[in-house]
């Protein structure tokens, strides 16, 4: 049996360097504040999101952000887990009434394949927001939908056996970007 193999991309500063970088392109694109909605995609999207809205309003004077939820029941992007019942579900206060008219910036880990990505933006544009900008800590630029990040922390180019791996706090121990490799015959 192989045992698998992981690697640390990025450790905490250079995540946490992404992570400025990611604040820096958003912010010319947030003109009003009030009218931006900025959320996160459960799990690990939600506190990538807290992130960036901290340095938002810290490092750029965009302040008053309102902030919140999604979650996706299953991950679609996952194609063990790919199922026609995945469905999003709000989080929080009434996410479809918090986006009607606004503008959303949507924030989650990983672009994969674009399955879970592509359902958020269609379920925030049919609760009626103005607008949907993505926000992802790595792209692995292999999207098979008709979905892109807006802004990306780092594209990754790595072989479709790799698995790449956002380590956030409170769900991991450290900010870190790891790539690895399942042992051969195991689910991803």
């Amino acid at each position: 049996m192989t045992s698998d193999r992981r690697f640390r991309l990025y450790d905490r500063a250079a995540t946490e360097s992404l992570l400025d970088d990611m604040a820096r392109a958003l912010a010319p694109r947030i003109a009003d504040p009030a009218s931006n909605v900025l959320i996160g995609i459960r799990r690990r999207g939600a506190p990538l999101a807290d992130a960036l809205g901290a340095r938002l309003a810290t490092g750029h004077g965009v302040a008053g952000l309102r902030r919140l939820d999604l979650k996706i029941k299953r991950y679609s992007d996952d194609l063990h887990l790919l199922h026609p019942d995945t469905r999003l579900t709000e989080e929080g206060p009434d996410v479809a009434a918090a986006v009607h008219g606004r503008h959303v910036v949507l924030v989650d880990d990983v672009l994969y394949q674009g399955h879970s990505l592509l359902r958020a933006v269609n379920w925030l544009v049919d609760a009626g927001a103005r607008s949907v900008r993505t926000a992802l800590l790595v792209d692995r630029g292999i999207a098979s939908l008709p979905i892109h990040a807006d802004v990306v922390g780092a594209t990754l180019r790595i072989p479709d056996d790799a698995v790449v791996e956002c380590n956030v706090p409170p769900f991991e121990a450290e900010l870190a970007i790891d790539l690895w490799f399942p042992p051969q015959g195991s689910p991803a």
